[in-house]
């Protein structure tokens, strides 16, 4: 089966803008998201987000984490302070999440790594993740959600 995935950690907000939450984290993000409200005008964002990004393509899932969370432990009283911040302001609006994306059966990738599909039952399986107490603490402590989202592109 093939498998296309990615994991990031975000700090999302419906007023305060990426730019703002760099600024007070003074981490620079891998990628930023505004998504705008239905209306055209007048437009109005309804959720930035501040994002650290793992693709890294011949990674299990537990490895892209150890990535992202490897580059924000050093930050997380920050990241703490912001998310709730975030949480308060914003109810639901606002906070931070540990989020995994996976499409599953995806041909539109190249052809299977040999890292990514074992021939043999001693190689990692694609298929098989774990989080460790490790990022289950970080999660906690930073108040992030986590959120998987797995598609099946067959």
């Amino acid at each position: 089966m093939r498998v296309r995935q990615y994991v990031y950690f975000a700090l999302f907000s419906r007023h305060t803008s990426a730019e703002e939450m760099a600024r007070w984290l003074g981490i620079e993000p891998d990628e930023t998201t505004v998504r705008g409200s239905r209306r055209t005008e007048p437009v109005r964002p309804i959720s930035h987000s501040w994002k650290i990004v793992c693709r890294e393509p011949d990674l299990r899932v537990d490895e892209q984490i150890s990535r992202v969370l490897d580059r924000l432990r050093p930050h997380a009283d920050r990241i703490a302070e912001l998310a709730e911040r975030l949480r308060t302001e914003y109810e639901e609006h606002g906070g931070a999440v540990l989020q995994v994306v996976r499409y599953l059966n995806d041909h539109e990738e190249s052809p299977p790594s040999d890292a990514m599909y074992p021939e043999s039952p001693q190689e990692p399986n694609p298929l098989g993740w774990h989080l460790t107490r490790d990022v289950l603490d970080f999660l906690t402590a930073t108040g992030a959600a986590l959120d998987v989202d797995e598609y099946d592109m067959a």
